[in-house]
């Protein structure tokens, strides 16, 4: 059996009745700038993340640099973040002229460490930027309490997160903004490139939308120095459609984690941590072990789909080389990328899919232990 780490033409099937109109309609009306429809999205995502408004952008590697610029991060300024992560969330700080300045990650949830930020602020510190790692909320009020302390923007990168919550309240409301990607495989993906920012400031807000389009105050008159990054409506219209069924997708996943938490109790296998309180929307399902890359082998040989979120920290990264890190650094997210692995959690997996990813899985693991 194969079984894909992801499906996105199963997933497409069965909206293709909502998807095939809404494009229909943005092709007919020939407004593929910005426009209703995006503005509609992004009323409907700020609603759903509880904050006041949302920016649409370009991608959300452009999320995060936006965000950067609009609070005023840049070259001399220093930002905190986690070296286990997806690329974007150092490129961006860089990008904005700043040093990134890495904090490891706690072991269990693979998000930022708290207890582990103060000692990292200088006096070159303008900000914070907590990832929500494979969907899941970083412990953030103590991180909020730590940048308050010390007059620190916080910028949550919630590229993997949207729908996750964390005591009550929703990735991208957590602080100053939030920062989220609608690439493909993320659990609200568009049909290419697209982000969002959201925020309760509406300043900031407005801020945004001139930076998004070249620093504009009106047609052809600039009053500062932003970047091309506009939602394409196409995708604000694929997006809208989706979202309405992104709680049942996310629902789905959580089912399936569930499954795969009961395969794998008793065994060697670490299986995701989830935080109480939290609402974990996995966007993916990673799994932990000795031997990493003899199982990652032994699954694609059996055609299993799976990945390896992150093989190598950013701060052992060669363009980040002369910050100066070496190995041994951050030793949790070195540990990290050496025993992690990603398997099949995607909603639309089938009984038999998912018995045959676990049963896999357990063939190549130690016999439970106990």
């Amino acid at each position: 059996m194969n079984v894909p780490l992801l499906d996105l033409v199963r997933l497409y099937r069965t909206i293709k009745h909502e998807i095939d109109p809404a494009i229909a309609e943005t092709v007919e009306t020939q407004r593929f700038k910005l426009g209703p429809a995006v503005a509609s999205f992004e009323k409907s995502v700020a609603a759903y993340c509880g904050t006041k408004r949302a920016v649409g952008c370009a991608s959300g590697t452009d999320a995060l640099l936006l965000a950067l610029m609009a609070w005023g991060v840049g070259k001399g300024d220093e930002v905190i973040t986690t070296p286990y992560t997806f690329f974007a969330t150092a490129g961006s700080i860089s990008r904005a002229g700043a040093v990134p300045v890495y904090v490891d990650v706690d072991p269990k949830t693979y998000n930022l460490d708290p207890a582990k930020i103060e000692a990292a602020i200088t006096e070159k510190t303008k900000a914070i930027m907590p990832v929500h790692l494979f969907g899941q909320c970083a412990d953030m009020d103590p991180i909020v309490e730590i940048a308050g302390r010390h007059n620190l923007v916080v910028l949550e990168d919630a590229a993997q997160a949207i729908g996750s919550e964390y005591k009550g309240r929703r990735a991208g409301s957590l602080a100053h903004a939030g920062c989220f990607s609608f690439f493909p495989s993320k659990n609200l993906g568009g049909y290419g490139d697209g982000g969002m920012i959201t925020t309760d400031d509406d300043e900031m807000a407005d801020l945004l939308i001139s930076l998004r389009e070249h620093g504009q105050s009106e047609l052809y008159h600039h009053w500062t120095i932003g970047m091309n990054s506009r939602l394409d409506a196409l995708q604000a219209a694929v997006l809208a459609v989706k979202l309405n069924h992104l709680d049942e997708w996310s629902d789905g996943r959580s089912r399936n984690a569930d499954y795969y938490n009961g395969r794998f109790a008793g065994t060697d296998i670490v299986t995701p941590y989830k935080m109480d309180g939290a609402r974990h929307i996995y966007n993916q399902y990673v799994i932990r072990v000795a031997d990493r890359d003899g199982l990652l082998a032994h699954l694609k040989s059996k055609g299993v789909g799976c990945a390896v979120y992150y093989p190598l920290s950013l701060h052992l990264q060669k363009c980040f080389a002369t910050l100066g890190y070496s190995e041994g650094d951050m030793p949790e997210s070195e540990r990290a990328s050496k025993e992690t692995l990603s398997i099949p959690i995607f909603s639309l997996l089938t009984d038999e899919e998912k018995d045959y990813v676990a049963s896999t899985v357990l063939e190549f693991v130690a016999a439970p232990v106990g």
